[in-house]
C-alpha cells in the first residue's frame, strides 16, 4: 500500500528554449491569463491538505509519543465556518 502522494507540475518554459545554442525566442502569457492556472493550483492544494487531514489516523511513535487523529466532526465545523465545506 502506497502513501498516496501524487503531484502535478507545470512549466512555463518554452519547449527546447533551454537547449538552443543561440538566442531563443520565447512566448509568455500575461499574468491575467495565468489566473485560472493559479486558481486550480490553490484548489488542488487545499483539497490535498483536507484529504490528508481526513486520512490521518491516531499514531504512536518513538518513546510512546501519541498524536491523535483529527475528529472529522470538528474539521467539518471549521471548514463550514470558513465557507470551505462543499459537501454536506
Amino acid at each position: 500500500m502506497g502513501l498516496g502522494d501524487i503531484f502535478i507540475a507545470f512549466s512555463t518554459a518554452n519547449a527546447g528554449a533551454g537547449l538552443a545554442q543561440k538566442s531563443a525566442n520565447v512566448q509568455t502569457l500575461a499574468n491575467g491569463q495565468m489566473d485560472p492556472l493559479f486558481e486550480a493550483t490553490v484548489q488542488a492544494t487545499e483539497e490535498a491538505v483536507v484529504n490528508a487531514m481526513i486520512a490521518a489516523k491516531t499514531m504512536t511513535g518513538i518513546n510512546g509519543h501519541t498524536v491523535e487523529a483529527l475528529p472529522h466532526d470538528g474539521l467539518r465545523e471549521v471548514l463550514k465556518k470558513y465557507n470551505r465545506l462543499t459537501v454536506k
